[in-house]
């Protein structure tokens, strides 16, 4: 069995070298140590792409050859299953390109938010601040339409260059379709980069704001985690539902609801199927309970 799978392996990363001669390849890749809940199987192969041209190529190549992939920015709000996933996992880290022009900000999908964070502040460029603390990175964030109450990625998106049939396209904010943790891009459009608009700051004023927000997320628990389980329902807070139906606590294996806050699940040595079932039971404890179905905010992978 082992021999198999390596061979497979290695015959889909020859077969992806051979056509794109500029990425990244990794074989057997492990979702457990590339995503901050800490759990999650392997993938055959993980590739990331140099440039967007080559993103938007390979992804059409995997398509139209039916070699089955997943997207992985970050890893912060993802579940990835247990096993063997036969496919390709398709990363964007590289796609660091970032630069401001008077109020409009370029930053490719693999910037991570610390460095967009950092680089704002650095060239006086204001706006972000409300995203502090908050693990993403910029293709995920746009995609997942991240951020607080009031403040959110898709607010600031000017344009969004997505890959779409093995073309560079660009998505106006109307095109995106912006939803509470939702957009267009979760539907299979990958996002490459996006411009975002902003405003001229004074580089104390942005680092202040900055440590504001972060001091305010400061109490959310700590450990392996996902972030927020589940999207708030209308005003509703999700935590406040699930600590009301006495799910504070509730463990499932090395998976336990936060005692902090009920919308986290943290993961101590757990698996991916611990975490599901953890998740499953308190969406249906909060449904039969509530009558309040809870749709969740993280990804599933692959």
């Amino acid at each position: 069995m082992w021999y198999d799978i390596r061979w497979k392996t290695l015959k889909l990363a020859q077969r992806l070298h051979a056509r794109f001669s500029k990425l990244d390849l990794e074989e057997n890749f492990s979702f457990a140590r590339h995503t901050s809940v800490g759990c999650g199987g392997t993938a055959e192969v993980a590739a990331a792409p140099a440039d967007m041209e080559e993103a938007a190529a390979l992804l059409h190549y995997l398509r139209t050859e039916r070699i089955a992939h997943c997207l992985l920015g970050a890893g912060c709000n993802v579940l990835a299953r247990d096993g063997h996933f036969e496919g390709v996992a398709v990363r964007f880290f590289r796609l660091r390109t970032l630069f401001c022009d008077g109020e409009t900000l370029y930053a490719g999908a693999g910037v991570s938010g610390g460095a967009l964070l950092a680089y704002c502040t650095q060239a006086g460029f204001g706006g972000f601040e409300p995203f502090a603390g908050i693990p993403t990175s910029v293709g995920g964030a746009v995609a997942m339409n991240a951020g607080i109450a009031g403040h959110h990625f898709g607010d600031r998106v000017l344009r969004v260059i997505g890959a779409e049939k093995g073309l560079l396209r660009s998505f106006s904010p109307a095109d995106c379709t912006f939803g509470e943790k939702c957009s267009l891009f979760l539907e299979g459009v990958a996002v490459l980069g996006a411009y975002f608009s902003g405003y001229r700051s004074a580089p104390d004023a942005i680092l202040r704001s900055i440590c504001a927000y972060r001091a305010g997320r400061s109490s959310l628990p700590k450990g392996r985690s996902m972030g927020c389980t589940f999207v708030n329902p209308g005003r509703c807070s999700a935590g406040e539902l699930i600590e009301r139906c006495g799910l504070k606590g509730r463990r499932i294996g090395g998976a336990h609801v936060s005692c902090r806050h009920a919308n986290f699940i943290i993961n101590q040595n757990g698996t991916a199927a611990d975490v599901d079932a953890l998740i499953r039971l308190v969406r249906d404890e909060v449904a039969r309970k509530t009558g309040i179905y809870l749709r969740e905010e993280i990804r599933r992978l692959p």
